[in-house]
């Protein structure tokens, strides 16, 4: 067994970056960005009213002083005149501020009697004027590797860049093993079980931005799993569920062994997912997850999001990790590191008391994993500790 640190560095040096492509804006949210987005131009490109009100001269504001209404400039439509000494043109948030004014009076400091108005609040706290250039300027950038949320999208759309460069999608093909699984909805024989962990595994991928290929269930023979490899082809990385223990029927890691697999490590020093395999096949990454479905999950959080972040150009790290406190006791912990599934709430975190590998229930319930270190000896409520948020 090794420890999780050098299998996570195993596993990343497994992790090649994906090519880039380029897709249209409205299709690039969640993708990584590859290349920096340039802005094309200014915002505002014009000087812009804040506010709905009156465009008039700074100097002419005074509290009960009067002006005349010359023309309106709403939104695309600019007033093609210009402000003189108490004049004033009514205007609309991001309304061009006219030549001449300098200041936008708020409709509510004004009395107006048809063409005229009065200054009721001389209020010059601000001069509600979005200048030319106040958000960006050409050649102002956003900056890569960054995964694109919401406000990214607005951003680019507003420097008028149609479209983006990122990368590509890592395709992973998702392979569960064992004749003990059934697809959900179907009729489990009084022996089987319905798979479950493939279905968990693909949304955590997606979620961090892979395109996952669900493949058949390959049962427990090695021409089953020989065919279902073969449809693995083309993956960036391969990820089997089960098989990788030590059982009779555990043939995984001999098939891939026979079909020229270059291991990297078997078995790691933690807790759950002792039974964890890596390597490269047919120039594809290769991850052999256990198939307890907690095991499976917590090792794709460790193990494989990293792996998919480095893939995607964001770097080589491990799953991000916080501090918390610890809400009550904890006991010693054994050789090898724990990962205890966990509540936190208000910086408290508090393990759950069962920690079994098969229940699901408890792993939809938790939102973090409190980090046991190897032979960590026992923990009182309020130590600080570390945590693995999910």
């Amino acid at each position: 067994m090794i420890p999780v640190r050098e299998a996570l560095e195993k596993v990343l040096a497994l992790a090649e970056v994906v090519e880039t492509e380029t897709v249209p804006l409205q299709a690039a949210a969640g993708r990584v960005l590859a290349e920096p987005i340039v802005a094309r131009r200014l915002q505002p490109p014009f000087a812009a009213s804040a506010m709905d009100g009156y465009a008039i001269r700074r100097d002419d504001l005074a509290q009960d002083a009067g002006f005349d209404v010359i023309g309106a400039a709403p939104a695309g439509c600019a007033f093609e005149g210009s402000v003189g000494p108490g004049q004033a043109v009514r205007i609309f948030t991001g309304g061009v501020v006219p030549e001449g004014a300098d200041f936008i009076v708020i409709q509510e400091n004004v009395r107006r009697d048809g063409d005229r108005i009065i200054i009721t609040d001389p209020d010059a706290h601000s001069d509600n004027i979005r200048p030319a250039g106040g958000d960006f300027r050409p050649g102002d950038r956003i900056e890569a590797p960054r995964r694109l949320v919401p406000g990214d999208v607005a951003l680019a759309a507003a420097m008028n860049v149609p479209e983006l460069v990122v990368r590509r999608r890592p395709v992973v093909a998702l392979l569960a093993t064992g004749d003990e699984l059934v697809m959900p909805g179907e009729v489990p024989k009084p022996d089987q079980i319905v798979a479950s962990n493939s279905f968990g595994l693909k949304a955590m991928f997606e979620a961090e931005g892979a395109e996952v290929r669900m493949l058949p269930i390959a049962r427990d023979t090695e021409a089953s799993l020989r065919a279902a490899f073969a449809l693995a082809e083309g993956a960036d990385l391969l990820v089997t569920i089960g098989g990788a223990s030590v059982g009779d029927l555990d043939i995984v890691g001999k098939v891939a062994g026979d079909l020229g697999m270059e291991r990297a490590f078997y078995k790691v020093a933690m807790r759950p997912g002792k039974p964890l395999m890596a390597g490269r096949l047919n120039g594809a990454a290769m991850i052999g997850l256990p198939g307890n479905p907690v095991s499976a999950m917590v090792c794709g959080h460790l193990f494989i999001l990293p792996m998919l972040c480095s893939m995607l150009g964001l770097g080589r790290a491990q799953a991000p990790r916080q501090k918390a406190v610890l809400g009550s006791d904890v006991a010693a912990n054994g050789p090898r590191e724990h990962y205890m599934r966990a509540k936190v709430k208000d910086g408290i975190v508090t393990a759950f008391e069962r920690q079994d590998s098969a229940l699901l229930t408890i792993l939809a319930d938790a939102n973090a994993l409190l980090v046991r270190p190897a032979e960590d000896g026992p923990r009182q409520a309020g130590e600080e500790v570390e945590i693995v948020p999910l």
